[in-house]
């Protein structure tokens, strides 16, 4: 198996290319407004690691969400480009995905969503258990409460655990790649964004 996988839905940039048995993982450190500019150096050298052109993935990964507005578009746009030049197919990756897979047991997965509300996806030993949702930190922690242990990439949710985020986002892959790909990549947004909002 060959592929590449991006994450830009967040503050932290990830980056995973897989060559066979020879992986190689890269989070950078908060960079969201510099996510367009990190990228593709940041791929470029994530496949020369890898000992692999982007010709040669099997396919190609990102995250479509929920998180940055601005960061799941540059994304997307970046995986659809490589696929149409290469004539390659997509998987698309929640970061409610990312964040279930570094775990096990019955977790809530949480993006921060400002003002003290989040995105969640609560998640058992046999997946999915609720539809993912925007809730505030009321709901967040009522979910918690029924014994959900949350799960973020960040200090978003107190005494959350906090994730490797390329790790679920490898595990993600290798797993939801066995079941096929979708014909269109698309955003997950579970709410309207800021410019929207104020119309």
């Amino acid at each position: 198996m060959k592929f590449l996988a991006i994450d830009t839905s967040g503050a932290r940039l990830t980056v995973v290319a897989v060559n066979g048995e020879n992986t190689v993982k890269y989070t950078g450190d908060e960079c969201a407004q510099r996510h367009s500019v990190e990228l593709m150096s940041r791929i470029e050298d994530a496949l020369s690691r890898a000992h692999m052109r982007a010709g040669e993935c099997d396919f190609f990964a990102c995250v479509a969400g929920p998180g940055s507005f601005t960061g799941i578009r540059i994304g997307i746009s970046t995986v659809k480009g490589l696929c149409l030049a290469l004539d390659k197919p997509a998987l698309s990756i929640t970061s409610f995905e990312t964040l279930a897979y570094a775990e096990t047991g019955k977790r809530l997965a949480l993006v921060g969503a400002g003002h003290g509300n989040f995105y969640a996806c609560a998640y058992g030993e046999k997946g999915e258990e609720a539809a993912p949702a925007f809730l505030s930190g009321e709901e967040t922690e009522a979910l918690v409460k029924r014994g959900y242990r949350p799960v973020c990439a960040d200090g978003s949710y107190p005494n959350a655990i906090k994730a490797d985020v390329a790790e679920g986002l490898l595990l993600a892959v290798k797993d939801k790649s066995k079941t096929g790909f979708p014909s269109a990549l698309e955003a997950l947004y579970l709410r309207k964004s800021s410019a929207e909002e104020k119309r």
